[in-house]
């Protein structure tokens, strides 16, 4: 995958571009102090993957991210964790927080490896056939039967959807909004504008986030009143 970098200190440059060179499959075009900068380069450059910081003088992160193309992925790399929910808003892949962890930093390419290889391929994708207990969802050339009770959350990316299982991923191509109308209201509720969570599953929960088994979901701003209604309403103690 075709990179690059975007982060206004030197530092946090060279440092991002260590973790780069330890993975075979990204090779980085080149580092810029600045969204203005990049996006000049991206007007003659194809690039894949966008490590890319939030505050920084003129054009910020986020502001940048909504201007890029619909293939370009993003993985935020800040120094502040309080804009985690704003990434969900720009289908960023991965939201790290300084000092960047580098397993967390690996685990981050992988899934953007893994999106990128989905937004290559034209075959087309999608769930057919919902019914009261079962999706069956095309995948890789042939159909899944996927049991409603097994599914932990869903979790969106552009044009694709992840169904995570208890061990299992099964990636298709839907968005989210398209998969939470075909799903039985009773059961998932979607959380943020990237996620649906079975409601089933959640073992608990505070004014921010879901936690279901090792993952944690953070609740979106314009989803957490209808949330918290669905879930307490006559079943708090």
């Amino acid at each position: 995958m075709r990179c690059i970098i975007v982060d206004d200190e030197p530092i946090a440059r060279k440092g991002i571009q260590k973790l780069v060179a330890r993975i075979s499959q990204l090779e980085l075009l080149d580092s810029f102090n600045s969204a203005e900068a990049a996006a000049g380069y991206m007007q003659i450059t194809n690039v894949d993957l966008i490590f890319l910081d939030i505050q920084m003088p003129g054009v910020n992160g986020i502001e940048f991210a909504r201007s890029i193309p619909k293939h370009t992925l993003i993985i935020f790399t800040t120094a502040y964790s309080e804009y985690a929910l704003d990434s969900y808003e720009v289908d960023a892949v991965d939201y790290l927080v300084k000092p960047i962890d580098a397993a967390k930093f690996r685990k981050a390419v992988d899934k953007a490896i893994t999106y990128h290889s989905l937004l290559l391929d034209e075959d087309k994708k999608s769930v057919e056939n919902v019914e009261d207990e079962c999706i069956f969802v095309k995948s890789d050339r042939k159909y899944f039967k996927v049991n409603l009770k097994d599914i932990l959350f869903i979790e969106g990316l552009k044009d694709y959807v992840i169904i995570q299982l208890d061990g299992q991923r099964i990636i298709t191509r839907m968005n989210v909004k398209t998969i939470h109308d075909l799903l039985p209201k009773s059961i998932f509720l979607r959380i943020n504008r990237s996620y649906i969570v079975n409601r089933n599953h959640i073992e608990s929960f505070d004014n921010n986030d879901v936690f279901i088994k090792q993952h944690e979901i953070a609740i979106g701003n314009s989803y957490r009143d209808a949330f918290f209604e669905e879930l307490l309403n006559n079943r708090s103690i």
